[in-house]
């Protein structure tokens, strides 16, 4: 009941996102249903082809789930705030409310997909569809119950489960509640210590910060989740990693290339097959393109404070540096579906068979996650950023210089993310080219 009340009294912007989601619950469900589909309509290859198309939907269902824990996170009807936990409402109460939300959200859409495969094959209408649609609707055949309803449901465990086990860090204090001082201290204290104050009565207790309730709960500004209060050293920390893994992905596509003996593994929508090494490679590339967009964006947000700057140029630098958890990771993302879309356009051969339906579905269930989840991302950051914009303005900042070092921070982006990206779509797909 109550995830229900949170549901229905939430802003449109709110419901919009939750929408996005159910879309992507319902694209990716029906690309399972039709990979059943198909294994019904072939049962001879049923364990090679129909597999392989089974392996292929996974992409879409991790991008599905990416989307759905970044909506969860941003959803403000969960987010933990003073006072709630006197009332039986503490972080553990509203991770479960989130949960259980975005169950009800991917769980609408693996009906409508199941609807809609159903009014496709005739189930419904009594009149199937006609063409190429056949070989994947299993029209006039039997579908089997329990595996549909059991392909179905990987949509909403899978994105509960996962914003499950990712959002309980977000209710968490900022530091922790013990701390004795200098000498075998548990963490650094939040304030420089000066010398005698170990000594001083109350000074081997630390009470409640000044913008933390008593109980110590965080305010409901600085919870939004677990990058926040930002730490230019976390961001940086995943970019050694992050190289790590790109590097060697490259490698893995590279050798995988060179040393194929013949057995290749299709891609799907006409396009040249490879090992099954390359993929692995695609998959680390991709992950490491993930693991350094924070380190990235907090390094161009470095780049464009050197060399005196502005107010424009420090602003927009500074604002880099604070949001490079929060749209760093989603960039990098969403340079790894770059790299792959025209890894993917270089890859094409004419004289094959074009682009099919479920190719086409598929590739924009992926691209629309991703750049869902940046936009929902810039919005998060764009909100918390508001008592910060409205000091400036009150300060007598022009708006024309906000504009300007959003402009900028856009730019400074793309001029270091737009290459990146291309260089690693040509490299990964050399190895298949050749």
């Amino acid at each position: 009941m109550l995830t229900l009340r949170l549901t229905r009294a939430a802003h449109p912007a709110v419901h919009l996102r939750r929408a996005l989601v159910t879309a992507a619950s319902a694209g990716t469900g029906f690309l399972l249903l039709c990979t059943l589909g198909y294994a019904l309509s072939h049962p001879d290859d049923a364990s090679t082809a129909a597999l392989l198309r089974l392996a292929w939907c996974l992409t879409p269902l991790a991008a599905t789930v990416y989307l759905a824990v970044a909506v969860a996170r941003t959803d403000p009807g969960t987010r933990p705030k003073p006072g709630l936990a006197a009332i039986g409402l503490g972080p553990g109460r509203l991770m479960a409310v989130s949960a259980v939300t975005t169950a009800l959200s991917c769980a609408l859409g693996s009906l409508l997909a199941l609807l809609v495969f159903l009014h496709l094959r005739g189930d419904l209408t009594g009149t199937p569809s006609n063409g190429t649609a056949q070989q994947f609707l299993a029209v006039g055949r039997s579908l089997p119950l329990p595996g549909a309803l059991t392909l179905l449901a990987l949509v909403p465990v899978s994105a509960s489960l996962t914003v499950a086990l990712l959002l309980p860090r977000r209710g968490r204090p900022l530091a922790a509640g013990r701390a004795f001082g200098r000498f075998g201290a548990y963490g650094r204290p939040d304030v420089r210590e000066s010398f005698g104050a170990y000594g001083r009565f109350g000074a081997r207790r630390r009470g409640p910060r000044a913008d933390e309730a008593p109980d110590g709960t965080p305010p409901a500004g600085q919870a939004d989740g677990p990058h926040d209060p930002a730490d230019p050293r976390s961001a940086q920390a995943g970019l050694p990693w992050g190289i790590t893994t790109l590097a060697a992905g490259l490698a893995v596509e590279s050798y995988a290339g060179r040393a194929a003996d013949g057995s290749a593994l299709p891609l799907p929508g006409g396009l040249a097959g490879g090992a099954p090494a390359v993929l692995l490679g695609w998959m680390l590339t991709a992950v490491g393109l993930a693991l350094a967009g924070p380190g990235l964006t907090q390094l161009c947000g470095r780049l464009l404070q050197t060399a005196r700057p502005g107010a424009m140029r420090l602003l927009a630098g500074r604002v880099l540096m604070a949001e490079a958890h929060r749209i760093g990771r989603p960039l990098g993302v969403v340079c790894a579906v770059a790299s792959g879309a025209w890894a993917m356009a270089v890859l094409y051969d004419p004289a094959k068979p074009a682009f099919g339906p479920l190719t086409v579905l598929g590739a924009l269930l992926v691209t629309g996650c991703a750049v869902a989840t940046l936009g929902t991302a810039a919005v998060e950051a764009r909100q918390s950023r508001v008592g910060t914009t409205a000091a400036l303005v009150r300060l007598g900042a022009p708006t024309a210089t906000l504009r300007g070092a959003a402009a900028v921070r856009a730019g400074a982006l793309l001029a270091l993310f737009g290459p990146l990206t291309l260089i690693v779509a040509e490299l990964a797909a050399l190895p298949l080219a050749s």
